[in-house]
């Protein structure tokens, strides 16, 4: 199972690197969302479950067993918080510069150089 996420989470990296180098701005805003699903999908690869108990049950009761940790479930829960905000803004800007210039290409915006 790991290497099942090594290789989703390397192949998502990299669809989204390739997304962000694009010219037009929804795709860029693709390849955020896409490099901040390939985060997520890292930050679970990496604290996948390792005990033998959840993380919600009371390690006290049951001495022989390993709980695993929660702290990657907060981790998880808090980078998709943050990347949808990010991505809302970034959305939002995207829709007031095409509005402004009339284009989502970043070749169209030539105005913003003066």
């Amino acid at each position: 199972m790991n290497v099942l996420f090594a290789i989703a989470t390397g192949i998502m990296f990299a669809l989204g690197v390739f997304q962000l180098l694009r010219r037009d701005l929804i795709k860029t805003a693709m390849g955020f969302y896409i490099l901040f699903t390939a985060i997520n999908f890292l930050l679970l690869a990496v604290g996948a479950f390792d005990g033998q108990i959840a993380a919600y049950v009371d390690a006290n009761n049951q001495t022989a067993a390993q709980p695993s940790d929660p702290l990657v479930q907060a981790l998880i829960l808090t980078a998709i918080v943050i990347s949808f905000g990010s991505y809302a803004l970034l959305t939002a800007f995207i829709v007031v510069s095409s509005r402004r210039f009339r284009t989502v290409s970043t070749d169209g915006i030539d105005r913003l150089q003066r």
